[in-house]
């Protein structure tokens, strides 16, 4: 099994850079960036489509002939507004020049060229409550199976509250097996306020193959490649992370840990 905790390469520049070849699978991209103003930086794929995240900060954005103008008015993650983020397809060339210090984060999967390139936040991106009591969390749905934005991708953020769980109860995606489940792998980008607090990440299967539980600092990814991944918050810290996902079908269905369904059956409620 390949390393799934990935810790930042730097404080500058590409600090993340997860392709499929290193992650050993076979969907999801990710990169990010920590950018200076007037930095800038160009991507281009013939068979993957993105989505551009502002996570911080404004920058100018154009993909092809399109250009976007000055986005983005996030300057931290945590004041919880919906992110500024465009949709870019397969084979177009984007661009981004950033005007403030800012945190681009770029969601790759194959792409089919069946969308065109457009803004797809923060105009419909709501903040949405999931779960009860500590297992409470917010949510940004930037681009899930709702909005026919993308062939694969499908990206999401979450805030969780200090000493909350996220993620839970423990839930698996990891077989193509329409309805009952989808076969999406999944990276979290982990950020913590204040930074230099930690949150908790497990990653398990059923089976016991694979079986572990990491401490996330600010700005870590963790990969999913299968199984099981709740992840908590201690008293103190709030977490928040960028979800990307990608599979065989653009559709989240999962299936929750049978010991411990009986909380979602109860919350559910």
């Amino acid at each position: 099994m390949a390393n799934i905790h990935r810790k930042p390469s730097g404080t500058k520049g590409e600090i993340h850079n997860i392709s499929p070849q290193s992650a050993s699978w076979i969907y999801v991209g990710f990169k990010l960036y920590h950018l200076e103003p007037g930095d800038c930086i160009e991507q281009i794929d013939d068979d993957r489509e993105i989505i551009l995240v502002l996570v911080e900060g404004k920058a100018e954005i154009a993909a092809g002939d399109l250009k976007f103008g000055e986005l983005g008015d996030r300057m931290n993650v945590f004041e919880r507004t919906p992110p500024h983020c465009v949709y870019v397809p397969n084979a177009v060339r984007s661009i981004v020049t950033a005007t403030t210090k800012c945190v681009v984060a770029i969601c790759s999967a194959p792409g089919k060229g069946s969308h065109q390139a457009q803004i797809i936040g923060p105009v419909g991106i709501e903040l949405e409550e999931r779960g009860k009591g500590a297992n409470t969390r917010y949510i940004h749905n930037i681009a899930m199976e709702n909005r026919d934005v993308a062939d694969s991708l499908l990206v999401t953020e979450v805030f969780t509250p200090d000493g909350n769980w996220s993620s839970y109860p423990p839930h698996r995606h990891d077989e193509d097996n329409y309805p009952d489940m989808t076969y999406l792998e999944e990276t979290y980008y982990h950020r913590i306020n204040p930074a230099q607090g930690y949150g908790i990440q497990r990653v398990f299967t059923e089976d016991g193959t694979l079986d572990e539980t990491m401490t996330v600092s600010d700005g870590d990814v963790v990969l999913v490649p299968k199984g099981h991944h709740p992840c908590g918050s201690p008293y103190g810290y709030e977490m928040y992370y960028l979800n990307v996902m990608a599979g065989p079908l653009r559709k989240w269905r999962f299936q929750n840990h049978p010991d411990h369904d009986w909380i979602f059956q109860r919350d559910k409620d």
